[in-house]
């Protein structure tokens, strides 16, 4: 279906041209007609499938209207909750592109930053204010933000939102909200506690939902490499010279890793940065900035930024960690093969993460092929291990420990040799 296929204000339909936007995508393609006649939605579609322009484009469409030729005095149309300051920041863009032959005004709003700007934006007025939940409900509070003239509420990303435990702020906001609001819900996933806040909040929605809940993108080429804990740094080495990988998008478990990974990369001479919640704003913005213009060859990030990192081009994601949620593994790898483009995803399962992959594995409906030719592979678990923990536990008379003392310490040979091997570097 084309764009032109709807009965679009010619405003809205040259930006469209302008972006380059011609076929819909199928998410765009259910939505858009239901959202045109003001009823509210639910979509569930995984991420990559143009989720915000299927809901930008018909609030543009109609608030356009409302707002003229800007002589009206500003106030909010339209409200969009997002979990992450990445995530608004890339909304508020696309909802930017979108209206810029309009007269709509487009602000974003988020936590850890002087709120100073903001207010004084907020007071010269908007029409769309994108938001984190936190930082909406802070400048609410303070009589900063005024919802009384509100027609649609967004809340992106629902799932996230649940999980990272705003669903309370969002449930606040809602309530907060006039009655007779449209309201949009959109989520990659569809668990119990969204399809909840949605029976509870939204009138007479209807449901859209484009490829299997959960499914991981066609595109993307899967492979997994089953490697003990210890061994990830020296596989991740031996990939990224021998497979020559650049324009990497790297997901570890905690903040912390993510700086130990920098640390072992810029090592190694590549051009490595981390992106988690401990980096300011700025730091943030400057380094994802730099890994779109590919001045950084790696860029390492936590969860939190796995939905809010939108480059059309992302060839590699590596999981050196594995999620313990498995929906989150689908968000991390939809960040690659986005826009009909092909993307390979590689994870690092260690023996300690075989659980997670399974939970994975059946959520995506696929058993990911393990890598055979790989140098540093699940090793046998000792033989001996049971017996050594039994004779710790249950030591024997004393007589034998006796001549345990009398027997020669190669432990501490043993050690050394060890540690000789583990100083091998991994090439």
């Amino acid at each position: 279906m084309k764009f032109t296929d709807f009965d679009l204000n010619n405003n809205v339909s040259e930006a469209i041209n302008d972006i380059g936007y011609t076929e819909t995508t199928p998410i765009q393609e259910k939505s858009i007609p239901i959202l045109m006649k003001g009823n509210d939605l639910v979509g569930c579609a995984q991420t990559g499938t143009g989720k915000t322009a299927a809901f930008a484009i018909p609030i543009i469409n109609h608030i356009h209207r409302i707002v003229g030729s800007g002589k009206k005095r500003k106030q909010i149309r339209t409200v969009i909750l997002s979990p992450t300051r990445e995530l608004a920041i890339q909304i508020a863009e696309n909802f930017e592109a979108l209206s810029k032959y309009t007269q709509i005004k487009t602000f974003v709003i988020y936590g850890g930053v002087n709120q100073v700007p903001q207010v004084d934006a907020l007071k010269e007025g908007v029409d769309v204010l994108v938001a984190t939940p936190g930082r909406f409900l802070d400048l609410y509070k303070q009589k900063f933000i005024n919802i009384d003239a509100m027609h649609q509420l967004v809340i992106d990303e629902a799932d996230l939102m649940l999980d990272m435990g705003f669903i309370n702020d969002v449930r606040k906001i809602i309530k907060l909200s006039p009655d007779n609001r449209q309201t949009i819900m959109f989520s990659a996933t569809m668990p119990f506690g969204v399809r909840e806040l949605a029976d509870e909040f939204l009138s007479n929605a209807e449901y859209v939902s484009v490829d299997p809940i959960s499914s991981a993108a066609v595109n993307v080429s899967q492979k997994m490499y089953q490697v003990e804990k210890e061994d990830k740094k020296k596989l991740l080495g031996y990939i990224l010279e021998n497979q020559n990988l650049t324009n990497v998008l790297l997901f570890t478990r905690t903040k912390q890793g993510a700086d130990n990974v920098v640390d072992f990369l810029q090592k190694e001479g590549y051009k490595a940065e981390a992106i988690h919640g401990d980096k300011s704003q700025k730091t943030r913005l400057k380094t994802l900035e730099d890994f779109k213009n590919k001045a950084i060859d790696i860029l390492v990030a936590t969860d939190v930024a796995s939905r809010g990192i939108d480059i059309q081009e992302l060839p590699f994601v590596i999981n050196f960690d594995i999620p313990n949620i498995p929906e989150i593994y689908v968000h991390r790898i939809g960040r690659t093969g986005r826009a009909g483009l092909e993307g390979l995803a590689i994870s690092f399962v260690g023996r300690d993460e075989k659980t997670y992959w399974q939970d994975i594995e059946k959520l995506i409906r696929l058993q990911v092929k393990v890598v055979k030719d790989n140098p540093f592979p699940w090793r046998e678990p000792n033989p001996n291990a049971k017996k050594d923990f039994r004779n710790k536990k249950n030591p024997s008379s004393n007589s034998n420990q006796s001549n345990k003392s009398k027997r020669p310490n190669n432990s501490n040979s043993r050690k050394s040799e060890a540690s000789k091997k583990n100083k091998k570097r991994w090439y």
